[in-house]
């Protein structure tokens, strides 16, 4: 059986589907051109990231697919209920890279407290004109430690991020309208750990007492942070996110950003991908990555053996 990783999988991933049996196929196939190659080439699973959509006209003009795999957790690039309901199995791995988004959470709040991203685009134009006058300009940096960090969306990536949070003595509070309460445990090198229990409260109140936000949500109609809720939150609050773009509006965070109401923030993912704003992009104010959350080693690996793992449980 063939397997098109049409986004790519680690080379764990492909020994493992090849030790299980399964041809696997790298070939980055244009979006466009996605059923004509699964069927001109029998392929039995097509396993994709963020970047092909697996939509209705797919899996209507692809009847011998099997499987569609997703490496990564949001789904919202497939039809699942659709596919599912032509009797295709529809997979992803949700366990596999939360360590990885939580750290480029970290990346994006330390970034954001030291004006990394900022510096990082001055120093090597001013940096030996106008060296004490970029130390004055960054100056202002706070800590992270004693600060109260808000989690919208308590889940894998969120307790990921709770347990770093914890361990870098910070305070950490969540809203989650599906998950009332979550024990975390944060293990440390030596084999101790602590354990605690984070216990929801209203989003509202999250805005409110949050010094930092960063948000753990699939994709939604609406957005989550609008003028409104920008307007609940704490005067210099920085707020991060690594999750879905259409979730932050992004012409109220600039706005918040230009007033001072928002410190910075940092994002991953943005309302137009692959093309975001010029707005969002040429803001001193926000530390950018090009939607590289699940984007380690580490977390592709675990990631192509999960999915294989499946894929051989499910057709093997």
């Amino acid at each position: 059986m063939k397997v098109l990783a049409n986004d790519g999988i680690s080379k764990s991933g492909i020994l493992a589907l090849e030790k299980g049996g399964f041809e696997v196929i790298t070939t980055k196939v244009a979006q466009e051109q996605v059923a004509n190659f699964v069927n001109e080439n029998n392929v039995s699973v097509v396993l994709v990231r963020s970047a092909t959509k697996v939509r209705k006209d797919i899996i209507d003009a692809c009847p011998g697919l099997k499987v569609i795999g997703r490496g990564g957790v949001g789904m919202d690039n497939i039809d699942v209920d659709y596919a599912k309901s032509k009797g295709i199995h529809v997979i992803n791995t949700p366990a596999s890279s939360s360590e990885s988004v939580a750290e480029l959470v970290f990346a994006h709040l330390f970034s954001g407290v030291r004006f990394l991203h900022d510096s990082n685009r001055s120093m090597p134009l001013e940096g030996d004109t106008n060296f004490d006058g970029l130390k004055k300009a960054y100056a202002n940096g706070v800590e992270l430690r004693g600060k109260t960090l808000g989690i919208v969306g308590i889940g894998r990536i969120g307790q990921a991020t709770a347990k770093m949070a914890l361990g870098l003595g910070m305070k950490v509070i969540a809203a989650d309208s599906f998950i009332p309460k979550v024990d975390v445990k944060v293990e440390f090198f030596d084999g101790q750990s602590i354990n605690t229990t984070i216990v929801s409260q209203s989003i509202e109140s999250l805005f409110k007492e949050a010094d930092f936000i960063t948000l753990h949500v699939p994709a939604q109609d609406g957005y989550i942070i609008g003028e409104k809720e920008l307007a609940m939150m704490k005067d210099g609050v920085g707020i991060v996110n690594c999750a879905r773009g259409g979730v932050i509006d992004e012409v109220a965070l600039v706005k918040a950003l230009d007033s001072g109401k928002v410190l910075f923030a940092g994002l991953d993912v943005f309302e137009n991908e692959p093309t975001p704003e010029m707005t969002i992009l040429m803001n001193p104010k926000i530390s950018l990555t090009p939607h590289i959350g699940a984007a380690t080693a580490e977390a592709q690996d675990r990631i192509g053996t999960e999915l294989a793992s499946q894929i051989i449980t499910l057709l093997g």
